[in-house]
């Protein structure tokens, strides 16, 4: 009787024990920011200012995964540019598939505004930036400054 008792608050215990990190890698998926009423007539420069711009290197940024809401990998960042506006973007290639791969086979370059992406440790979180935005971008032509990888920019940063 105390075996039975004991094999089921075990059973039950392992259950509760995997579905606990489940339900939490759930939980972790980023917010978008758009989504909330309050948010849905600011620019991409007001939302990236609530989002507590912080400075950093832009050799830092260079090599980094570009993720969506689900942690799939879009593309990793290949230069920052400031365009002839003075607006910077990072120049992400993209593919539809397979974004994780290392090779650029197939892949289109893309200019992602800075004012739409976040910093997230070693990775950057695409928030404004949709895949539908990424296919239908242009392929990005260098038409601006590469940024020198010494140079400090802000880039807002982004928890869960």
């Amino acid at each position: 009787m105390l075996r039975a008792h004991f094999v089921r608050g075990f059973g039950a215990a392992l259950v509760l024990g995997f579905a606990a990190p489940i339900k939490l890698a759930l939980a972790t998926a980023p917010q978008d920011s758009s989504a909330k009423p309050e948010n849905r007539t600011l620019t991409p420069e007001q939302r990236m200012n609530r989002r507590y711009p912080q400075p950093v290197k832009v050799g830092f940024l260079i090599g980094l995964p570009v993720l969506d809401e689900r942690d799939s990998t879009y593309g990793y960042i290949r230069e920052l540019v400031r365009t002839p506006e003075g607006k910077i973007v990072l120049v992400v290639p993209y593919r539809a598939w397979l974004g994780w791969a290392p090779t650029d086979w197939g892949r289109k370059p893309v200019a992602v505004p800075l004012e739409t992406v976040a910093i997230l440790a070693r990775q950057v979180a695409a928030l404004d930036f949709t895949a539908d935005d990424f296919a239908a971008a242009p392929a990005y032509t260098p038409n601006g400054t590469p940024l020198p990888a010494d140079e400090t920019i802000k880039i807002a940063v982004y928890r869960r």
